[in-house]
């Protein structure tokens, strides 16, 4: 299948030049003018994802060459593409920045060239004039391969500024595609883990993008960037399918008792089909402000194994959606809301008694921190024997992991590549029975199985093993 959406990735000599303003801007102002925008991020981000999807109505999706693999970009990107008149991708970091120590794995300059897009460069002119030149010229030709098709300069003061700037760029051969002056800086208040998310601040947040329109509607050539788009070459691949990668997967191995019982196991259901709507499950999914942070092709594995996806906000629900069989609660910031969660007792009894019970839960980050017995000493769901704490430390990164204890995600020897993205400590950091063993960028085991239950910081995209989805359904079928 040859996917021909235009498209455009815009990136950054680093963070903090602007890339996030622009690439949202340009979304909400394509969208305005009647064009379908599919947005994408590089990276595993999940806060800028929400500003996008605010911007066009569509899922904002991530494209992340280390979570799930090169071969894997150009799929998901053709999925969420999928009927769209252009595709805008926000890049991460500097253009050339990727996965500590993988070379160019994960970089933005990774990901267009495995999309076969152009770039557009969005260059900080704040303190520079003809030295922009030579910056634009040296992240153009590093490598022959990224097609570097225009750059907007930010930041400028002046028309003299402006002036300067262009002189100094036509020697570089690379088009001016927008110039954006000096301004007071759209709302987007950030705090510990950057941008505050769009569930925190829905109507600001409106505000915001708008305000992001506004700016590039007016500083940028629209056309030109659109032209530039369509320039992109024609990419061979097949859109992922939720349901396809699942039928082509193994089956998933026969699910484990709950310690310490005697039941025999019950055979997995041997069909790979995707079941028949009267045999569909619920699976909970907590949302809301508290727990923001997913990937989309994770709840749509699920459907695809036969769930269906019932959202729940921990913050205002007082019981877990009717006839609920399995769990999850992924990232988010419940360090923010501690004392909300806490408050909502009626809740923490009910997702208390329904892990207790042997019911599968899957939990990140943010789940963790959930399930512990405490949160900054406020009482939390108690399912797990451990307290957790804010930290003045950030951890942050990609880890490269293996399943240590069988779980209703996968069995002991499975490998996953993760991220972990946190300033929170628990402790003990894993149980009698862990969750992951990292082996990169250090040894050591992480996280906790306990009956249903596997909770761990560890953030993984399931599309790089979907199999976890299948796993988790046929245990909620079979628990």
């Amino acid at each position: 299948m040859v996917t021909s959406v235009p498209r455009l990735v815009i990136a950054a000599p680093s963070s903090g030049s602007g890339k996030t303003t622009v690439a949202t801007g340009l979304m909400a102002a394509l969208t305005a003018r009647g064009l379908a925008v599919s947005p994408h991020k590089v990276g595993p981000d999940y806060i800028d994802p929400g500003y996008h999807a605010l911007a066009t109505g569509r899922a904002g999706r991530n494209l992340d060459a280390y979570l799930c693999g090169p071969e894997l970009v150009g799929p998901l990107f053709a999925h969420g593409a999928r009927g769209c008149d252009i595709a805008v991708v926000e890049g991460v970091m500097g253009l050339y920045d990727g996965a500590a120590g993988e070379g160019e794995l994960a970089s933005t300059a990774q990901v267009a060239k495995l999309l076969r897009a152009p770039v557009v460069l969005v260059v900080d002119a704040s303190s520079q004039s003809r030295s922009v030149a030579a910056l634009v010229h040296g992240f153009v030709s590093w490598d022959p391969e990224v097609r570097v098709g225009g750059v907007i300069l930010n930041k400028v003061a002046s028309d003299r500024h402006e002036a300067l700037l262009r002189e100094a760029l036509e020697s570089a051969g690379v088009p001016v595609l927008g110039v954006l002056r000096r301004a007071a800086p759209v709302e987007t208040p950030s705090r510990h883990l950057g941008l505050v998310p769009v569930a925190e601040r829905q109507a600001a947040a409106v505000d915001a993008v708008a305000a992001m329109a506004a700016q590039v509607e007016a500083g940028c050539d629209l056309e030109g960037l659109v032209a530039l788009a369509r320039g992109a070459g024609a990419l061979s691949c097949a859109a992922w399918d939720a349901a396809e990668v699942l039928d082509s997967s193994p089956p998933p191995p026969l699910p484990v008792p709950a310690s310490g019982s005697s039941a025999p196991r019950r055979p997995v259901r041997p069909e790979r089909a995707r079941p028949q709507a009267p045999d569909r499950l619920t699976v909970a999914v907590a949302g809301g402000a508290a727990f923001t942070f997913s990937y989309a092709e994770n709840a749509e594995l699920l459907g695809a194994a036969g769930a269906e996806v019932v959202p729940f906000d921990p913050l205002r629900d007082e019981e877990l959606p009717e006839g609920a069989r399995g769990l999850v609660i992924g990232g988010g910031f419940p360090e923010v809301y501690a004392a909300e969660l806490s408050a909502n007792e009626a809740l923490r009894r009910a997702v208390s008694g329904f892990a207790l019970g042997g019911a599968p839960v899957a939990a990140e980050c943010a789940g963790l921190l959930y399930l512990c017995r405490e949160l900054d000493g406020l009482p939390m769901c108690g399912v797990l024997d451990a307290s957790a704490r804010m930290s003045g430390r950030l951890t942050l990164g990609y880890r490269d992991a293996v399943a240590v204890t069988d779980s209703a995600l996968a069995v002991a020897g499975t490998r996953m590549r993760g991220h972990e993205f946190h300033r929170t400590v628990v402790e003990p950091g894993a149980g009698a029975a862990p969750a992951w063993g990292m082996r990169a960028p250090e040894r050591r085991v992480e996280g906790f199985v306990q009956r249903g239950v596997h909770a761990s910081y560890l953030h993984t995209h399931w599309a790089s093993e979907p199999g976890v989805a299948r796993r988790f359904v046929e245990r909620c079928r079979t628990s």
